[in-house]
C-alpha cells in the first residue's frame, strides 16, 4: 500500500532529471517519498485517534480505573499516554489533572513517562520507513511501554508520592446536566479533521526540517561515519546516544528522520531508539517544567531512572 509513494518519488525523479545512482537524486527520492508518506498517515491516524481522544477526560480515567488492579491501571495509562499530547508542554498538565481527579500516583506516573516518550507520530513515521519499519516501531512501542510501566510500579513500590513539591486536591466529578446531541456523529468527525489538519500544521516545520537534514545524511553523509561512532564497534555509543538529547528539546516529527536515516546507515536498534527516547523524554525543557512539580530528589529520582532504562534498553536491542 505504501509502495505509492515509492512510486511517486521515481516519477518526480525522473521529472527532475535526476539519478538515483547519484548523491543529490538519492536525497531527493528520499525526501519526496518521505515527506508525502508521513503527512498522509498522519492526518489518517491522527484523524482516528481523535474520535477517541475526544471522550477523554481525568475524571472518566478516574472512574474507570476506581474497580481495576494497579496492573491494569498502569497499562492504560500507558495506552493514553501513547495517544494524549505529543510533548511534555502539554502532558505535564494532564498529569496533574489525572492527580487532582484521584488517579493513583503510580498510574499517573505512567502516563507521565509515556505521554513524551511513545508518541502516535513517531510510531507513525517509524511504520511508514521502508522494509523494517513496522519491526522497528514495535520495538519502540514495546520498549517505551515497559520502561513506563515499570516506573508506575516503582512509583507505587516506594510511594514516591510523597516528593512530590505541591499538595495535590482531589476534585469531586462534575456533573454533566448537558443535553445528548442530535448530531453528535458529525460534530466528532469535524473535529477529529479539524484537530488532524492541526496537528499537521503545527508540525509541519519540524517535520520538514528533519527531513531536509535525514536527507542530506541519507545521501551525502558515508555510512562508515556512523558505524564508526554509533556503530557496535563503539561500547559508549549507547551512553552517548542516551545523554545527547538533554540540553535540547525537539519533536518526535523531526527527530524521526534523522532516526530513520541512522537506521539505513546501519546503527544498531538500540542505539537509534535509546537517542530518539533521550531527545523527546529527559529533555532539559521539560526538566525545568517538571521541576513545578517535583522536588529536586523527585527529579533526580525520575532522570536516573529514564537514563538507566534507556541505556539497559540500549545494550539488549543491539544484542539480540
Amino acid at each position: 500500500m505504501l509502495s505509492i509513494f515509492t512510486k511517486f518519488a521515481d516519477l518526480c525523479i525522473s521529472w527532475l532529471g535526476l539519478s538515483l545512482d547519484s548523491a543529490l537524486g538519492t536525497a531527493v527520492h528520499f525526501f519526496i517519498e518521505d515527506s508525502t508518506k508521513i503527512f498522509a498517515l498522519i492526518y489518517i491516524l491522527i484523524f482516528i485517534i481523535s474520535l477517541f481522544r475526544a471522550q477523554l477526560s481525568p475524571e472518566k480515567v478516574r472512574d474507570y480505573l476506581s474497580e481495576k488492579n494497579k496492573w491494569y491501571g498502569y497499562i492504560i495509562a500507558v495506552f493514553l499516554g501513547m495517544i494524549t499530547p505529543f510533548c511534555s508542554c502539554s502532558s505535564i498538565p494532564l498529569f496533574m489533572g489525572f492527580l487532582a481527579a484521584g488517579v493513583p500516583f503510580g498510574v499517573a506516573a505512567a502516563f507521565l513517562v509515556a505521554s513524551p516518550l511513545i508518541s502516535e507520530i513517531a510510531t507513525i513515521m517509524l511504520i511508514g520507513m521502508p522494509g523494517t519499519g513496522l519491526y522497528v516501531a514495535s520495538i519502540y512501542v514495546l520498549t517505551g511501554a515497559i520502561i513506563s510501566v515499570i516506573a508506575g510500579w516503582l512509583a507505587d513500590k516506594f510511594n514516591l508520592a510523597r516528593f512530590l513539591s505541591i499538595k495535590i486536591d482531589i476534585k469531586k466529578p462534575d456533573v454533566c446536566t448537558c443535553k445528548s446531541v442530535r448530531d453528535k456523529a458529525t460534530i466528532l468527525i469535524k473535529y477529529a479533521n479539524n484537530f488532524a489538519l492541526h496537528t499537521i500544521k503545527s508540525l509541519w516545520i519540524y517535520i520538514i526540517l528533519g527531513l531536509i537534514i535525514g536527507s542530506f545524511m541519507h545521501g551525502f553523509v558515508p555510512q562508515e561515519f556512523f558505524i564508526r561512532y554509533l556503530g557496535t564497534g563503539n561500547a559508549w555509543a549507547v551512553p552517548f546516544a542516551s545523554v545527547i538529547g538533554i540540553p535540547l528539546y525537539a519533536s518526535h516529527a523531526g527527530v524521526v528522520p534523522i532516526i530513520q536515516v541512522l537506521l539505513m546507515k546501519g546503527v544498531p536498534v538500540g542505539t537509534a531508539l535509546v537517542m530518539l527516547m533521550s531527545l523527546t523524554a529527559i529533555s532539559l525543557p521539560e526538566m525545568i517544567m517538571l521541576k513545578k512539580v517535583f522536588s529536586y530528589k523527585l527529579l533526580g529520582i525520575f532522570i536516573a531512572f529514564l537514563l538507566a532504562a534507556f541505556i539497559i534498553t540500549g545494550y539488549i536491542l543491539n544484542a539480540l
